[in-house]
């Protein structure tokens, strides 16, 4: 495959056609920098930030850290944004786009309940009036590209993906992802690209880029996306996690662009604690202990390090890198995550994506 013309999102080009998702508590600052280290994706788009937390007076510790990270790093910036009153929405627009993003996505696919509970997220496919107004107030209140991520439906009842999607472009919006599930089956079973495909053919009179996301790991599984969903582009979430050069390796399979360097040994220890003293500096010593070992634990798995329950337990900064140098140093490396492991387990935290 040739690389193809760069996607443009108003006057922004996007660099090769794979994307990497936000996902709630792991997309954050120190991740984008690890993917951007080896070898970046052709956009990056920020953890969700809940509209509630943004334009209250007084957000939580840990959404304070956040938010003030959300636009630096890599250019161009896209946050993403959830909620479900679109005056709090426009607001929380505005808030990111003097912050620095260059694109705002909207969140209208994430299945957890604490999102869903209150209405926003994926819930929103239950109510599509509803859903176009949270659209209508976001376009209007920025000057920036906006965009949107969503499922295929709430349930196997409600496959409206090609309604909302025709709806939303028509009010302004610039690009389309499509996660190939419904709310109903989380993660679970296997993503469905040809059904993405309706999603294609709706918009034919409307030609804005389209995205495909889920069970996305490797080369292989990007061009048969590709090639079932008729999309222009693939988005990667789980199957970057514990691996950041994934999206670089798919790029240079797919489209020859630069081959990324895969850390073994050394090389991997010292990826690895690059990342975690990121997390560090961001969030604090207390917080960003707790924060990494969810990275750790995706490392140990990607990479076969032996030690992975030591790695989750340790109670101290220098314990912990006493551990990645031990666990790492001679871990094989697995240049793939398998795709059940990547994506169906529901057992780990911090699990909210679209």
């Amino acid at each position: 495959m040739t690389l193809p013309e760069p996607i443009l999102l108003g006057d922004i080009p996007l660099g090769a056609p794979i994307f990497l998702a936000p996902m709630a508590g792991i997309t954050d600052l120190p991740f984008r920098r690890a993917v951007a280290r080896h070898g970046g994706a052709g956009l990056m788009v920020s953890e969700m930030v809940a509209s509630s937390e943004m334009v209250t007076e007084r957000p939580s510790n840990r959404a304070a850290v956040r938010a003030k990270a959300l636009t630096e790093g890599v250019l161009p910036v896209s946050v993403q944004i959830a909620g479900r009153e679109a005056g709090a929405m426009a607001e929380t627009a505005k808030i990111v786009a003097d912050m620095g993003a260059r694109i705002i996505d909207i969140n209208m696919g994430c299945p957890a309940k604490k999102v869903t509970g209150g209405l926003s997220g994926s819930a929103l496919m239950r109510d599509l009036d509803h859903a176009l107004r949270l659209v209508d107030a976001v376009v209007g209140a920025v000057d920036l590209p906006v965009t949107l991520k969503m499922r295929l439906g709430w349930d196997s009842d409600c496959l409206n993906a090609p309604e909302l999607a025709v709806r939303a472009v028509g009010a302004g919006v610039r690009m389309i992802t499509v996660h190939g599930r419904t709310r109903a089956q989380f993660y679970k079973g296997h993503a469905d690209w040809s059904a993405i495909r309706v999603v294609r053919d709706a918009l034919v009179a409307q030609p804005v880029p389209l995205v495909a996301n889920g069970d996305i790991i490797d080369a292989a599984s990007a061009r048969a996306a590709l090639a079932a969903s008729g999309a222009d582009a693939v988005m990667v979430g789980r199957g970057a996690q514990g691996a950041p050069w994934r999206l670089a390796q798919i790029a240079h399979e797919l489209w020859g662009t630069p081959a990324p360097v895969v850390p073994l040994g050394a090389a991997l220890v010292a990826a690895i604690e690059e990342h975690y003293r990121d997390i560090l500096s961001l969030y604090g010593p207390e917080l960003g202990l707790r924060v990494a070992r969810k990275h750790l634990g995706w490392y140990a798995d990607a990479n076969g390090a032996p030690n992975r329950a030591e790695l989750l337990r340790t109670p101290s900064i220098e314990a912990t890198i006493a551990a990645i140098r031990a666990g790492f140093a001679d871990a094989p490396g697995h240049p793939l995550v398998e795709a059940g492991e990547a994506e169906n387990d529901q057992n780990q935290p911090e699990r909210l994506s679209a």
